[in-house]
Protein backbone atom coordinates (compact mmCIF):
# COMPACT_ATOMS: atom_id res chain seq x y z
CA UNK A 1 0.00 0.00 0.00
CA UNK A 2 1.36 3.46 -0.87
CA UNK A 3 1.63 6.53 1.62
CA UNK A 4 -0.99 9.17 0.67
CA UNK A 5 0.66 11.81 -1.54
CA UNK A 6 2.25 14.72 -0.23
CA UNK A 7 -0.04 18.40 0.19
CA UNK A 8 1.24 20.65 -2.31
CA UNK A 9 -1.48 22.78 -1.97
CA UNK A 10 0.37 26.35 -1.52
CA UNK A 11 -0.94 30.07 -1.46
CA UNK A 12 -1.24 31.91 -4.58
CA UNK A 13 0.85 34.73 -6.15
CA UNK A 14 -1.76 37.00 -5.99
CA UNK A 15 -2.33 35.94 -2.27
CA UNK A 16 0.78 36.50 -1.21
CA UNK A 17 1.00 39.60 -3.32
CA UNK A 18 -1.72 41.13 -1.70
CA UNK A 19 -0.34 40.46 2.13
CA UNK A 20 0.54 43.75 4.09
CA UNK A 21 4.17 41.97 4.39
CA UNK A 22 4.44 42.07 1.07
CA UNK A 23 3.78 45.69 0.17
CA UNK A 24 6.98 46.87 1.29
CA UNK A 25 9.15 44.82 -1.04
CA UNK A 26 7.01 45.73 -4.31
CA UNK A 27 7.56 49.61 -3.25
CA UNK A 28 11.59 48.61 -3.04
CA UNK A 29 12.03 46.47 -5.68
CA UNK A 30 9.05 47.00 -7.92
CA UNK A 31 6.11 44.67 -8.69
CA UNK A 32 7.58 42.95 -11.77
CA UNK A 33 10.87 41.81 -9.94
CA UNK A 34 8.62 40.78 -6.69
CA UNK A 35 5.96 38.16 -8.28
CA UNK A 36 9.19 36.64 -10.90
CA UNK A 37 10.84 35.86 -7.34
CA UNK A 38 7.91 35.25 -5.67
CA UNK A 39 7.10 32.16 -8.32
CA UNK A 40 10.26 30.82 -7.51
CA UNK A 41 9.91 30.83 -3.89
CA UNK A 42 6.81 28.84 -4.39
CA UNK A 43 8.39 26.79 -6.68
CA UNK A 44 11.43 25.94 -4.28
CA UNK A 45 8.72 24.97 -1.88
CA UNK A 46 6.92 22.33 -4.16
CA UNK A 47 9.60 20.71 -5.21
CA UNK A 48 10.21 20.12 -1.82
CA UNK A 49 7.20 18.67 -1.52
CA UNK A 50 7.11 16.00 -4.07
CA UNK A 51 10.62 15.32 -3.03
CA UNK A 52 9.09 14.26 0.55
CA UNK A 53 10.47 17.23 2.24
CA UNK A 54 9.28 19.47 4.80
CA UNK A 55 8.86 23.16 3.48
CA UNK A 56 6.67 25.61 5.37
CA UNK A 57 4.27 26.60 3.28
CA UNK A 58 3.07 29.31 5.53
CA UNK A 59 2.41 32.79 4.22
CA UNK A 60 5.07 34.48 7.10
CA UNK A 61 7.71 31.98 6.02
CA UNK A 62 7.34 32.52 2.06
CA UNK A 63 7.40 35.93 2.50
CA UNK A 64 10.38 35.52 4.61
CA UNK A 65 11.77 33.48 1.75
CA UNK A 66 10.98 36.17 -0.50
CA UNK A 67 12.74 38.94 1.04
CA UNK A 68 15.68 37.44 1.51
CA UNK A 69 15.87 36.16 -2.06
CA UNK A 70 15.08 39.58 -3.31
CA UNK A 71 17.92 41.01 -0.53
CA UNK A 72 20.74 38.47 -2.23
CA UNK A 73 19.32 39.38 -6.06
CA UNK A 74 20.13 43.20 -5.19
CA UNK A 75 23.46 42.93 -3.47
CA UNK A 76 26.70 44.27 -5.55
CA UNK A 77 28.93 40.88 -5.96
CA UNK A 78 31.89 43.71 -5.55
CA UNK A 79 32.42 44.20 -2.20
CA UNK A 80 34.73 45.87 0.54
CA UNK A 81 37.19 43.40 1.99
CA UNK A 82 39.44 43.27 5.02
CA UNK A 83 43.06 42.79 2.65
CA UNK A 84 45.08 41.10 5.25
CA UNK A 85 47.24 39.66 2.89
CA UNK A 86 50.48 41.55 3.73
CA UNK A 87 50.41 42.79 -0.60
CA UNK A 88 49.37 46.65 -0.22
CA UNK A 89 48.93 46.90 -3.70
CA UNK A 90 47.08 43.72 -4.24
CA UNK A 91 45.71 43.26 -7.93
CA UNK A 92 42.85 40.70 -7.15
CA UNK A 93 41.68 43.50 -4.52
CA UNK A 94 41.69 46.21 -6.24
CA UNK A 95 45.31 48.06 -6.02
CA UNK A 96 45.18 51.67 -4.52
CA UNK A 97 43.04 52.89 -2.86
CA UNK A 98 41.69 56.48 -3.18
CA UNK A 99 42.28 59.54 -0.92
CA UNK A 100 39.26 61.68 0.21
CA UNK A 101 39.81 64.33 -2.37
CA UNK A 102 39.68 61.57 -5.07
CA UNK A 103 37.13 59.98 -3.70
CA UNK A 104 34.90 63.26 -3.19
CA UNK A 105 35.94 64.56 -6.62
CA UNK A 106 34.20 61.22 -8.50
CA UNK A 107 31.17 61.32 -5.97
CA UNK A 108 30.52 64.53 -7.30
CA UNK A 109 31.19 63.87 -11.12
CA UNK A 110 28.64 61.22 -10.48
CA UNK A 111 26.11 63.84 -9.26
CA UNK A 112 27.01 66.51 -12.29
CA UNK A 113 27.32 66.84 -15.33
CA UNK A 114 31.52 67.98 -16.29
CA UNK A 115 33.05 69.63 -18.94
CA UNK A 116 34.59 66.60 -19.91
CA UNK A 117 35.38 67.23 -23.40
CA UNK A 118 34.07 70.96 -23.30
CA UNK A 119 36.20 74.41 -22.92
CA UNK A 120 34.80 76.50 -20.69
CA UNK A 121 36.52 79.25 -21.38
CA UNK A 122 35.76 78.90 -25.19
CA UNK A 123 32.72 77.65 -25.06
CA UNK A 124 33.54 74.83 -27.81
CA UNK A 125 34.87 71.07 -28.12
CA UNK A 126 37.90 70.41 -25.97
CA UNK A 127 40.41 67.16 -25.15
CA UNK A 128 39.74 65.30 -22.00
CA UNK A 129 43.32 64.96 -21.68
CA UNK A 130 44.13 68.79 -20.80
CA UNK A 131 42.12 68.03 -17.71
CA UNK A 132 45.23 66.37 -16.62
CA UNK A 133 47.77 67.14 -18.42
CA UNK A 134 49.42 70.55 -16.60
CA UNK A 135 49.70 68.49 -13.63
CA UNK A 136 51.26 65.84 -15.05
CA UNK A 137 53.85 67.60 -17.13
CA UNK A 138 54.75 69.30 -14.08
CA UNK A 139 55.45 66.25 -12.21
CA UNK A 140 57.15 64.20 -14.81
CA UNK A 141 58.83 67.13 -16.80
CA UNK A 142 56.80 65.98 -19.94
CA UNK A 143 55.93 67.63 -23.07
CA UNK A 144 52.52 65.78 -23.40
CA UNK A 145 50.89 63.39 -22.11
CA UNK A 146 47.77 61.21 -22.77
CA UNK A 147 46.07 59.10 -20.72
CA UNK A 148 43.89 55.46 -21.69
CA UNK A 149 42.19 53.18 -19.45
CA UNK A 150 45.47 51.15 -18.10
CA UNK A 151 48.93 50.82 -18.74
CA UNK A 152 48.38 47.57 -20.94
CA UNK A 153 46.52 49.48 -22.95
CA UNK A 154 48.88 52.64 -23.07
CA UNK A 155 51.56 49.91 -24.68
CA UNK A 156 49.22 48.68 -26.66
CA UNK A 157 48.48 52.12 -28.16
CA UNK A 158 51.81 53.36 -28.49
CA UNK A 159 53.02 50.30 -30.16
CA UNK A 160 50.14 50.16 -32.94
CA UNK A 161 50.25 54.32 -33.39
CA UNK A 162 54.24 54.08 -33.74
CA UNK A 163 55.27 50.42 -34.78
CA UNK A 164 52.67 48.83 -36.82
CA UNK A 165 54.19 46.97 -39.49
CA UNK A 166 57.85 47.86 -38.77
CA UNK A 167 60.46 46.10 -36.29
CA UNK A 168 60.30 47.34 -32.30
CA UNK A 169 63.93 46.02 -30.44
CA UNK A 170 63.24 44.77 -27.12
CA UNK A 171 65.86 42.86 -24.45
CA UNK A 172 65.32 39.09 -24.60
CA UNK A 173 66.12 39.93 -20.90
CA UNK A 174 62.56 42.23 -20.85
CA UNK A 175 60.37 40.24 -22.57
CA UNK A 176 58.29 39.83 -19.13
CA UNK A 177 54.82 38.65 -18.81
CA UNK A 178 52.63 39.94 -15.69
CA UNK A 179 49.69 39.13 -13.79
CA UNK A 180 47.04 37.34 -16.56
CA UNK A 181 49.26 35.84 -18.84
CA UNK A 182 50.05 39.39 -20.04
CA UNK A 183 53.45 39.27 -21.89
CA UNK A 184 55.16 41.87 -23.71
CA UNK A 185 55.07 39.85 -27.26
CA UNK A 186 51.86 39.32 -27.15
CA UNK A 187 50.78 42.70 -26.61
CA UNK A 188 53.09 43.82 -29.65
CA UNK A 189 51.83 40.73 -31.72
CA UNK A 190 48.47 42.13 -31.39
CA UNK A 191 49.56 46.14 -31.90
CA UNK A 192 50.84 44.76 -35.23
CA UNK A 193 54.74 45.34 -34.67
CA UNK A 194 56.89 42.83 -35.49
CA UNK A 195 59.66 42.45 -32.44
CA UNK A 196 63.47 41.96 -32.42
CA UNK A 197 64.91 40.49 -29.86
CA UNK A 198 68.43 41.57 -28.83
CA UNK A 199 70.82 40.46 -26.30
CA UNK A 200 70.24 37.10 -23.95
CA UNK A 201 68.25 36.75 -21.32
CA UNK A 202 70.77 38.21 -18.32
CA UNK A 203 73.21 39.71 -20.34
CA UNK A 204 72.61 42.73 -23.02
CA UNK A 205 75.01 45.20 -24.42
CA UNK A 206 74.48 48.78 -26.41
CA UNK A 207 76.20 47.20 -29.43
CA UNK A 208 73.23 44.47 -29.36
CA UNK A 209 70.59 47.45 -30.26
CA UNK A 210 72.99 49.17 -32.48
CA UNK A 211 73.18 46.06 -35.16
CA UNK A 212 69.64 45.49 -34.85
CA UNK A 213 68.56 49.17 -35.38
CA UNK A 214 68.17 49.72 -38.60
CA UNK A 215 65.57 51.55 -41.71
CA UNK A 216 62.88 49.23 -40.51
CA UNK A 217 63.27 49.84 -36.98
CA UNK A 218 60.21 51.68 -35.57
CA UNK A 219 61.29 52.22 -31.67
CA UNK A 220 63.74 51.25 -29.07
CA UNK A 221 61.99 49.63 -25.99
CA UNK A 222 62.98 49.30 -22.58
CA UNK A 223 61.07 47.09 -20.60
CA UNK A 224 60.79 47.81 -16.17
CA UNK A 225 60.94 44.10 -15.07
CA UNK A 226 58.57 45.15 -12.19
CA UNK A 227 58.05 41.64 -11.01
CA UNK A 228 61.26 39.69 -10.80
CA UNK A 229 64.99 40.23 -10.40
CA UNK A 230 67.90 38.46 -12.53
CA UNK A 231 70.56 38.61 -10.33
CA UNK A 232 74.54 37.37 -10.78
CA UNK A 233 76.04 37.85 -14.11
CA UNK A 234 74.11 40.11 -15.45
CA UNK A 235 74.38 43.27 -18.14
CA UNK A 236 71.52 45.51 -18.52
CA UNK A 237 71.68 48.61 -21.21
CA UNK A 238 70.51 52.11 -19.10
CA UNK A 239 67.94 54.57 -20.76
CA UNK A 240 70.99 57.02 -20.78
CA UNK A 241 73.28 54.75 -22.49
CA UNK A 242 70.84 54.12 -25.20
CA UNK A 243 69.48 57.47 -25.80
CA UNK A 244 72.76 58.83 -27.28
CA UNK A 245 72.11 55.58 -29.99
CA UNK A 246 68.56 56.55 -30.73
CA UNK A 247 69.00 59.84 -31.18
CA UNK A 248 71.75 59.11 -33.55
CA UNK A 249 69.81 57.29 -35.30
CA UNK A 250 66.54 58.84 -35.57
CA UNK A 251 64.48 56.70 -33.12
CA UNK A 252 62.71 56.80 -30.71
CA UNK A 253 63.28 55.28 -27.02
CA UNK A 254 60.08 54.63 -25.09
CA UNK A 255 60.29 53.00 -21.72
CA UNK A 256 57.36 50.93 -20.26
CA UNK A 257 57.76 51.76 -16.21
CA UNK A 258 54.83 49.50 -15.27
CA UNK A 259 54.29 51.02 -11.59
CA UNK A 260 55.59 54.28 -12.47
CA UNK A 261 56.05 56.36 -9.73
CA UNK A 262 55.93 60.41 -9.60
CA UNK A 263 58.35 60.79 -6.60
CA UNK A 264 61.21 59.13 -5.13
CA UNK A 265 60.55 56.70 -2.14
CA UNK A 266 63.55 57.23 -0.47
CA UNK A 267 62.92 60.22 1.05
CA UNK A 268 60.16 58.40 2.88
CA UNK A 269 62.27 55.48 3.61
CA UNK A 270 61.32 53.23 1.44
CA UNK A 271 63.58 51.31 -1.54
CA UNK A 272 64.26 53.58 -4.48
CA UNK A 273 62.17 52.93 -7.63
CA UNK A 274 63.20 55.36 -11.15
CA UNK A 275 60.45 58.13 -11.21
CA UNK A 276 59.42 59.24 -14.75
CA UNK A 277 61.07 62.59 -14.41
CA UNK A 278 64.51 60.42 -14.03
CA UNK A 279 63.47 58.16 -16.63
CA UNK A 280 62.48 61.56 -19.19
CA UNK A 281 65.48 63.23 -17.70
CA UNK A 282 67.90 60.13 -18.65
CA UNK A 283 66.66 60.41 -22.57
CA UNK A 284 63.48 58.55 -23.06
CA UNK A 285 60.89 60.09 -25.30
CA UNK A 286 58.24 58.33 -24.54
CA UNK A 287 57.05 56.61 -21.23
CA UNK A 288 54.02 54.14 -20.35
CA UNK A 289 52.70 54.02 -16.55
CA UNK A 290 50.17 52.93 -14.27
CA UNK A 291 47.83 54.94 -12.39
CA UNK A 292 46.67 52.80 -9.92
CA UNK A 293 49.97 51.65 -8.30
CA UNK A 294 52.50 53.20 -6.99
CA UNK A 295 50.87 56.51 -8.10
CA UNK A 296 48.11 55.95 -5.80
CA UNK A 297 45.29 56.70 -8.36
CA UNK A 298 42.66 55.18 -10.19
CA UNK A 299 43.34 52.76 -12.67
CA UNK A 300 44.56 54.12 -15.57
CA UNK A 301 47.67 54.02 -18.18
CA UNK A 302 50.12 57.54 -18.65
CA UNK A 303 51.59 57.80 -21.99
CA UNK A 304 53.93 60.64 -21.42
CA UNK A 305 56.90 62.20 -23.28
CA UNK A 306 57.68 64.04 -26.86
CA UNK A 307 54.91 66.53 -27.98
CA UNK A 308 54.93 65.13 -31.59
CA UNK A 309 55.12 61.24 -30.64
CA UNK A 310 52.25 61.75 -27.77
CA UNK A 311 50.07 63.89 -30.90
CA UNK A 312 51.23 61.11 -32.66
CA UNK A 313 49.53 58.31 -30.57
CA UNK A 314 46.25 60.71 -29.85
CA UNK A 315 45.22 60.50 -33.53
CA UNK A 316 45.53 56.51 -33.62
CA UNK A 317 41.64 54.91 -34.06
CA UNK A 318 42.53 53.10 -30.67
CA UNK A 319 42.71 56.04 -28.53
CA UNK A 320 38.87 56.09 -28.41
CA UNK A 321 38.25 53.07 -27.95
CA UNK A 322 40.96 52.75 -24.83
CA UNK A 323 40.06 56.31 -23.34
CA UNK A 324 38.78 57.22 -20.46
CA UNK A 325 36.11 57.92 -18.48
CA UNK A 326 34.91 60.85 -16.33
CA UNK A 327 35.27 59.58 -12.95
CA UNK A 328 38.88 58.20 -13.93
CA UNK A 329 39.81 61.92 -14.50
CA UNK A 330 37.84 63.15 -11.86
CA UNK A 331 39.59 61.14 -9.31
CA UNK A 332 42.99 61.68 -11.08
CA UNK A 333 43.26 65.24 -10.62
CA UNK A 334 42.61 65.50 -6.80
CA UNK A 335 45.34 62.39 -6.72
CA UNK A 336 48.27 64.74 -8.80
CA UNK A 337 47.45 67.77 -6.79
CA UNK A 338 48.48 65.91 -3.55
CA UNK A 339 52.29 65.25 -5.15
CA UNK A 340 52.09 69.50 -5.25
CA UNK A 341 53.15 68.94 -1.69
CA UNK A 342 55.54 66.09 -1.30
CA UNK A 343 56.58 66.77 2.73
CA UNK A 344 52.56 66.22 3.25
CA UNK A 345 52.11 62.90 0.83
CA UNK A 346 52.49 60.92 3.16
CA UNK A 347 49.32 61.78 5.08
CA UNK A 348 47.30 62.30 2.37
CA UNK A 349 47.59 59.63 -0.15
CA UNK A 350 46.59 56.36 1.48
CA UNK A 351 48.77 54.18 -0.59
CA UNK A 352 51.95 56.39 0.76
CA UNK A 353 50.37 56.20 4.12
CA UNK A 354 49.59 52.43 3.93
CA UNK A 355 53.31 51.33 2.90
CA UNK A 356 55.09 53.77 5.49
CA UNK A 357 53.65 52.68 8.63
CA UNK A 358 55.61 51.78 11.27
CA UNK A 359 56.00 48.06 12.16
CA UNK A 360 55.45 49.14 15.81
CA UNK A 361 51.78 50.41 14.95
CA UNK A 362 51.01 47.48 13.31
CA UNK A 363 52.44 45.42 16.72
CA UNK A 364 50.53 47.09 19.17
CA UNK A 365 47.20 46.58 17.26
CA UNK A 366 47.81 42.42 16.59
CA UNK A 367 48.76 42.86 20.44
CA UNK A 368 45.69 44.08 20.94
CA UNK A 369 43.38 41.71 18.91
CA UNK A 370 45.38 38.29 20.03
CA UNK A 371 42.62 37.79 22.80
CA UNK A 372 39.73 38.57 20.70
CA UNK A 373 40.39 36.74 17.94
CA UNK A 374 41.38 33.56 19.56
CA UNK A 375 38.50 33.18 21.52
CA UNK A 376 36.57 34.12 17.96
CA UNK A 377 38.88 31.32 16.55
CA UNK A 378 37.86 28.92 19.19
CA UNK A 379 40.00 26.01 21.11
CA UNK A 380 41.21 24.28 17.78
CA UNK A 381 43.79 27.26 16.82
CA UNK A 382 46.77 29.02 18.50
CA UNK A 383 46.68 32.36 17.79
CA UNK A 384 49.73 34.93 18.26
CA UNK A 385 51.31 38.33 17.20
CA UNK A 386 54.04 37.87 15.16
CA UNK A 387 56.61 39.80 13.01
CA UNK A 388 56.03 39.46 9.73
CA UNK A 389 57.04 41.05 6.19
CA UNK A 390 54.84 42.95 3.69
CA UNK A 391 55.43 43.83 0.32
CA UNK A 392 54.42 46.62 -2.15
CA UNK A 393 52.44 44.26 -4.88
CA UNK A 394 51.23 45.12 -8.44
CA UNK A 395 55.03 44.25 -9.34
CA UNK A 396 56.80 46.87 -7.85
CA UNK A 397 60.24 46.50 -6.34
CA UNK A 398 59.47 42.47 -6.19
CA UNK A 399 62.67 41.58 -3.88
CA UNK A 400 62.01 43.83 -1.46
CA UNK A 401 59.98 43.18 1.67
CA UNK A 402 58.63 45.73 4.57
CA UNK A 403 59.08 45.23 8.33
CA UNK A 404 55.01 44.69 9.53
CA UNK A 405 53.46 42.52 12.64
CA UNK A 406 49.91 40.40 12.53
CA UNK A 407 48.03 37.32 13.83
CA UNK A 408 49.40 34.07 13.29
CA UNK A 409 47.14 31.44 13.16
CA UNK A 410 48.16 27.48 13.96
CA UNK A 411 46.10 24.12 14.11
CA UNK A 412 46.13 22.97 17.61
CA UNK A 413 48.56 19.82 17.39
CA UNK A 414 45.99 16.37 16.52
CA UNK A 415 43.06 18.40 14.62
CA UNK A 416 41.87 16.90 11.74
CA UNK A 417 40.84 17.88 8.51
CA UNK A 418 41.87 20.88 7.16
CA UNK A 419 41.61 23.50 9.72
CA UNK A 420 43.19 26.31 8.10
CA UNK A 421 41.42 25.80 5.26
CA UNK A 422 38.21 25.55 7.22
CA UNK A 423 39.07 28.72 8.72
CA UNK A 424 40.33 30.66 6.12
CA UNK A 425 36.80 29.94 4.55
CA UNK A 426 34.91 31.21 7.75
CA UNK A 427 36.82 34.58 7.26
CA UNK A 428 35.93 34.80 3.90
CA UNK A 429 32.32 34.52 5.26
CA UNK A 430 31.85 36.98 7.51
CA UNK A 431 30.02 40.38 6.67
CA UNK A 432 33.53 41.64 5.40
CA UNK A 433 35.34 39.04 4.26
CA UNK A 434 38.85 38.94 5.62
CA UNK A 435 41.67 38.35 3.19
CA UNK A 436 44.49 36.42 4.69
CA UNK A 437 47.50 34.10 3.48
CA UNK A 438 48.19 30.43 4.09
CA UNK A 439 51.96 29.69 4.16
CA UNK A 440 53.94 26.80 6.09
CA UNK A 441 51.41 25.67 7.90
CA UNK A 442 50.22 29.17 9.23
CA UNK A 443 47.49 31.25 8.42
CA UNK A 444 48.76 34.83 8.35
CA UNK A 445 47.05 38.27 8.94
CA UNK A 446 48.79 40.93 7.99
CA UNK A 447 47.52 44.42 9.73
CA UNK A 448 49.61 46.68 7.57
CA UNK A 449 46.48 47.25 5.46
CA UNK A 450 44.31 47.77 8.99
CA UNK A 451 44.32 51.13 9.98
CA UNK A 452 43.84 52.12 13.60
CA UNK A 453 40.51 53.61 12.66
CA UNK A 454 39.20 50.41 11.75
CA UNK A 455 39.99 47.75 13.84
CA UNK A 456 36.33 48.60 15.97
CA UNK A 457 34.78 47.58 13.33
CA UNK A 458 37.26 44.68 12.80
CA UNK A 459 37.04 43.51 16.35
CA UNK A 460 33.32 43.79 16.45
CA UNK A 461 32.29 41.18 13.11
CA UNK A 462 34.98 38.32 14.95
CA UNK A 463 31.67 37.49 17.14
CA UNK A 464 30.44 36.32 13.46
CA UNK A 465 33.58 34.35 13.26
CA UNK A 466 32.68 32.58 16.85
CA UNK A 467 29.10 31.62 15.99
CA UNK A 468 30.68 30.13 12.67
CA UNK A 469 32.62 28.20 14.83
CA UNK A 470 29.96 26.51 17.05
CA UNK A 471 28.00 25.67 13.63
Amino acid sequence: MTGAAPNLRLPAVHVLLDDAACAPLVAQYGREQTVSALRCVLDAARVRLVAGESADTAPGALLAALQERLRAANTSTLRPVYNLTGTVLHTNLGRALLPDAAVQAVVEALQWPMNLEWDIETGTRGDRDNLVEEQLRELTGAEAVTIVNNNAAAVLLMLNALGEGRDVVVSRGELVEIGGAFRIPDIMARAGARLREVGTTNRTHLKDYAECAGPETAMLMKVHCSNYAITGFTKEVTVAELAPLARERGIPLAVDLGSGTLVDLERYGLPHETTVRETIAAGADLVTFSGDKLLGGPQCGIIAGRKDLVAAIKKNPLKRALRVSKLTLAALAPVLNLYRAPDLLPERLTTLRLLTRPASAMRAAAEALVAPFQYAAGASYVVTAEAMTSQIGSGALPVDRLPSFGLAIRAQPGVKGNPLGVLERRLRALPRPVVGRIADDTLWLDLRCLEDHQRAAFTAQLADLREGARA
